[in-house]
C-alpha cells in the first residue's frame, strides 16, 4: 500500500521538486499551496505524513500544525527558511516531529520522511511487546500507551522519546545522548529541544511522570520502583 503525504508549500518550484522525489519513492502526494487548502485536503484524505512550510498565504504553517495536532498524531515535518532556535522550539512545542531548514536536499528529505515513518510505525526499539511500569503500560506491537488503562495520546516524537527512556531504564542519560539517540547525529538542535519534549511527555504521563527524573545539570533518568 502506498504511503500518502500532504505536501504544503507555497513555492511552486519547490513543491513540484519535492513532490517528484516522493513519487519516485512510490508515495501518493497531495499538494497544497497554502494553509487553508492544506486543511481542506487534510479533511478529505487520510494521509500518513504532513510536510509543512511555515511562511504561506491564507493560513501560515504554525496555524496548520496547531490545527492538525488538535485532531491527529500523524508525523509532521516542518520545512522552512526560518533557522532561529526560537522558531524551531515553536515548531516542536506545536507538535512537529522534524524541523528541516531550507535549502535542503529533496532526496535527503524523503529519506528522513521514510525514517520518521519507520519510527512512528513502531519498528524500532522493539524488544518485548509490552512494558509495564506502575500504572504505565506501553504496548510496542500495538503502538499504544496507557495510564491505568486510560489511553495516552503521544506524538510520534514523544512516543520515540518514551521508548528511548524505557530502553535505557535505570541509566543516567545526558541531554546530548538523548538528542543523538532520538533525533539523530545530524540533527541541528540543542538541549532545549530535549527539555521541551521531556516536559510535554511528563505532562502526558500524569501520575506516572515521576518515572522520568531530572539529573541536575546533566540530563534525565527513567526509573521505576518495582
Amino acid at each position: 500500500m502506498k504511503r500518502k503525504v500532504l505536501l504544503v508549500e507555497d513555492d511552486e518550484l519547490i513543491r513540484e521538486f519535492v513532490s517528484d522525489y516522493f513519487k519516485k519513492e512510490a508515495w501518493e502526494v497531495y499538494e497544497a499551496q497554502h494553509g487553508k487548502m492544506a486543511m481542506e485536503l487534510f479533511a478529505l484524505h487520510s494521509v500518513d505524513l504532513v510536510v509543512l512550510d511555515i511562511m504561506m498565504p491564507e493560513m501560515d504553517g504554525w496555524s496548520v500544525c496547531r490545527k492538525i495536532r488538535q485532531q491527529s498524531d500523524i508525523p509532521i515535518m516542518i520545512i522552512t527558511a526560518r533557522v532561529d532556535d526560537d522558531d524551531q522550539l515553536m515548531g516542536f512545542e506545536l507538535g512537529a516531529d522534524e524541523y528541516v531548514t531550507k535549502p535542503f536536499s529533496p532526496k535527503v528529505l524523503v529519506a528522513r520522511a521514510k525514517a520518521l515513518m519507520k519510527r512512528a510505525e513502531g519498528s524500532i526499539g522493539r524488544g518485548d511487546d509490552i512494558a509495564q511500569f506502575g500504572a504505565l503500560t506501553v504496548n510496542k506491537r500495538a503502538h499504544t500507551v496507557t495510564i491505568a488503562g486510560v489511553p495516552v495520546s503521544l506524538t510520534p516524537k514523544e512516543y520515540e522519546l518514551l521508548l528511548f527512556f524505557i530502553k535505557h531504564e535505570g541509566t543516567v542519560l545526558s541531554r546530548d545522548s538523548i538528542l543523538n539517540g532520538v533525533w539523530g547525529m545530524d540533527y541541528f538542535g540543542d538541549h532545549r529541544t530535549v527539555d521541551t519534549h521531556v516536559k510535554k511527555l511528563r505532562a502526558k504521563l500524569d501520575t506516572e511522570q515521576h518515572l522520568i527524573q531530572t539529573m541536575i545539570r546533566f540530563g534525565y533518568k527513567f526509573e521505576a520502583k518495582r
